[in-house]
């Protein structure tokens, strides 16, 4: 795989969306939005992909407002991701990625309005778009249609001027290095557990789900609380 800093530095966006559609499954409008959003951010910041070292002190930050193609989009051209604690996810339903630099806390949010890109969009993938993905209905030949017309317009979008989106100079609050905890082996299913998802019954530790309590999940819809 080509050095994805390089890509970023000659700015060759499509390059990156191709890698992108290993990791994203297929090139569509927001995972591309997601790599021009970042490649602005970081350029407005001054700062280039997480690398090794970048990685392990969680030096950048992308703060992403959504859980949709976007965010996967960010995580390949910025290199925060979710496993690397670099990624913070608000559930908060906005097209929004926020590149902060730790230390000074000074980022760069940039919003995309999607009434603001209908513009860019042929009619024809917007109706595909309803029946395949919003109704479920689509033919075995409209859901073709719609990855060939998406993959269109992500390239396309890969070119809208950086004027498109809401860009701001942000100060955002410290937020701590993840924290390395102990695990602790649950009493009833043998589990090593996080020992802050430990929770003690008559003594004996236990995991959430062997307790019986309820905890959260990240779904399409974003955070819900899952119950026993």
């Amino acid at each position: 795989m080509e050095n994805l800093n390089e890509l970023i530095e000659r700015e060759d966006l499509k390059s990156m969306l191709e890698i992108a559609r290993e990791f994203h499954g297929h090139i569509c409008p927001y995972v591309a939005l997601g790599i021009k959003a970042s490649v602005v951010a970081m350029k407005e910041l001054g700062v280039g992909r997480l690398g090794f070292n970048g990685s392990i002190e969680e030096e950048i930050l992308a703060i992403v407002e959504t859980n949709n193609c976007f965010t996967d989009g960010v995580q390949v051209a910025t290199g925060c991701t979710l496993g690397n604690n670099s990624l913070i996810y608000l559930d908060l339903g906005k097209t929004a990625l926020t590149l902060v630099k730790r230390g000074s806390w000074e980022g760069v949010r940039i919003y995309v309005d999607a009434e603001r890109l209908r513009k860019y969009y042929p009619p024809e993938a917007m109706e595909l778009f309803e029946k395949v993905v919003k109704r479920r209905e689509g033919s075995f030949d409209e859901k073709r249609r719609l990855g060939e017309v998406w993959e269109k317009m992500g390239y396309r979008m890969l070119g809208i001027p950086k004027e498109e989106f809401v860009i701001t100079r942000v100060k955002v609050p410290p937020i701590e290095q993840a924290p390395i905890f102990e695990s602790i082996r649950c009493s009833k299913c043998g589990e090593l557990v996080m020992s802050t998802r430990i929770i003690y019954v008559d003594e004996k530790p236990l995991c959430i789900k062997c307790a019986g309590e309820s905890y959260h999940a990240v779904i399409g819809r974003g955070i819900v609380e899952v119950k026993k």
